[in-house]
């Protein structure tokens, strides 16, 4: 896998108290041999990078909102300027939350309903993947895919008009679900509304979701379908070799 005789370079950002950048890190050089480095919060410079990675974890702590101190960190700046300018951002668990306080994403990431923190393999179905090619290439409308949770605070909530125009716009992508795909208040981890596991900007290229897809990357750790995320931002970055290009439009 080459792009112009590169491998794709992603950077993924470090706060205090966030710890999945690890397995992002290992994901990318170890399993699928991409180049990568941590950026931490302090930086202003994402460096010459063709994604970025928000991670899990416990981002300052989170002793205000989530995400709420991570939001104004310097790196930021950098984050949100390569994001508007079409450029790959995935942000999880910890990182979603990141994109809502910043502005990246709508809505916004509350404590769970029953208040518990839960941690455990999630079915979710996959809808419209054709909005977020960049991320989501290579599933399919209406499969289901099983990904690791790990939150007290994933329930996702937004105001009734902003639900329906994600909605209407097919920006909701993923949805907690039952193995045959089915989207019930049961089957639904954390109370969030209408069953929403992730969604993405307008452009498509901002993907947020509370799912841990890095540690669904090896059969060894209980399943693959998180690479699957990885091999489609592998496979849009193939079609688009020169750097203008890997772009998403915004207009």
């Amino acid at each position: 896998m080459t792009i112009l005789g590169a491998r794709p370079r992603i950077a993924v950002a470090v706060f205090p108290g966030t710890w999945s950048e690890r397995d992002f890190l290992h994901v990318a050089t170890e399993v699928l041999g991409w180049q990568a480095r941590p950026v931490w919060h302090a930086e202003r410079d994402l460096g010459e990078v063709d994604a970025v990675v928000l991670p899990g974890g416990f981002a300052h702590g989170d002793h205000l909102r989530t995400g709420a101190i991570a939001r104004f960190s310097p790196i930021m700046e950098a984050v949100e300027a390569f994001a508007r300018s079409g450029g790959p951002v995935i942000g999880s668990c910890n990182g979603f939350q990141v994109l809502t306080e910043a502005g990246l994403l709508p809505g916004a990431l509350m404590r769970n309903d029953h208040l518990e923190f839960r941690c455990d393999w999630q079915e979710l179905r996959v809808e419209s993947p054709s909005s977020a090619p960049v991320w989501l290439g290579e599933l399919q409308e209406g499969e289901v895919i099983r990904l690791p949770i790990s939150h007290g605070e994933g329930r996702y909530v937004a105001d009734p008009a902003t639900l329906d125009e994600l909605e209407r716009a097919g920006r909701v992508v993923l949805r907690y679900a039952t193995a045959t795909g089915e989207v019930t208040d049961a089957a639904n981890p954390n109370g969030s509304d209408r069953g929403i596991a992730g969604i993405v900007n307008a452009a498509g290229n901002v993907l947020g979701l509370m799912p841990h897809p890095e540690r669904a990357a090896e059969t060894e750790v209980g399943g693959s379908d998180g690479l699957r995320l990885f091999r489609s931002l592998e496979r849009w970055l193939q079609e688009r070799p020169a750097p203008a290009e890997r772009r998403v439009s915004s207009s």
